[in-house]
């Protein structure tokens, strides 16, 4: 009885943590759609978020493309090429770039970057008393606080998978042509590269990019609003914060290839 106690338990809390994420999710969706919900400060918030999740990002997302360029666009060219399957190197590209490792990598790259930041910065908010006086000020902390980052990360992460995934195929092409590896001509490879995309492709870019930034976005404000007063709960909401955009990552992009492809 025990067992099945704490089972029931641990039920319940996951079932309460899944409405409630699925709550302020749902809530910012529906919140941005609205424009009386976007007066000049949640803007420049909006502002603010997209510039340190996205532009700042943009550099370092484009540096692991190229390596993954390097990494898996030219061999693949190159071992197809030796094989005599150049015809197979769109739809593989695209199986392995555009459906999984593009927006795997950039969410990982975010959740490690953005969300331990957004997380710690709205905890220490919470425990230094700034949450209440916005409050206080007449200002929604939802609207102020939660609705520009939850949008904000969700953008940012799409915009850094569309750059990820440009960025990796022309680095590996070209890296290709300067290592004198027969990769053919550009506009062969674009063609075969646009050739095996399909609506499919299209409709899992943008759920598998869009769909857990906004569900990393949600967890991070709401384990960094959730602390008390004590300041060494700050680091644990960062790390809770970390696993759980992780797991809601890994268990969203496989609902979206389930629903996509099966």
């Amino acid at each position: 009885m025990k067992m099945l106690r704490s089972i029931g338990k641990w039920t319940v809390r996951q079932a309460q943590g899944l409405s409630r994420l699925l709550a302020v999710a749902w809530s910012a969706l529906a919140a941005a759609v609205r424009p009386q919900f976007w007066p000049s400060p949640v803007r420049n918030v909006l502002a603010r978020q997209i510039l340190f999740t996205g532009y700042e990002a943009s550099r370092f997302i484009s540096l692991i493309a190229v390596l993954v360029g390097l990494a898996v666009v030219l061999q693949a060219q190159v071992a197809l090429a030796k094989l005599g399957q150049s015809s197979l190197l769109g739809p593989i590209l695209v199986m392995v770039i555009i459906r999984e490792i593009g927006p795997l990598l950039t969410n990982f790259i975010v959740i490690g970057r953005s969300g331990t930041a957004m997380t710690t910065e709205l905890a220490n908010m919470k425990v230094n008393g700034e949450v209440e006086l916005l409050d206080a000020q007449g200002l929604d902390p939802f609207l102020y606080l939660v609705l520009p980052r939850v949008l904000g990360a969700a953008l940012s992460i799409f915009c850094l998978t569309v750059i990820f995934i440009t960025v990796s195929f022309l680095s590996g092409f070209f890296s290709g042509m300067l290592l004198g590896a027969n990769t053919g001509n550009p506009e062969a490879f674009i063609r075969s590269i646009f050739g095996a995309v399909s609506k499919a492709d299209v409709f899992n870019l943008i759920l598998k990019s869009f769909v857990p930034g906004l569900l990393m976005g949600s967890i991070c404000c709401i384990e960094g609003l959730s602390v008390g007063a004590a300041i060494t709960e700050v680091p644990q909401a960062a790390t809770r914060a970390v696993v759980k955009s992780t797991a809601a990552l890994f268990i969203t992009s496989a609902l979206v290839s389930l629903v996509t492809y099966l």
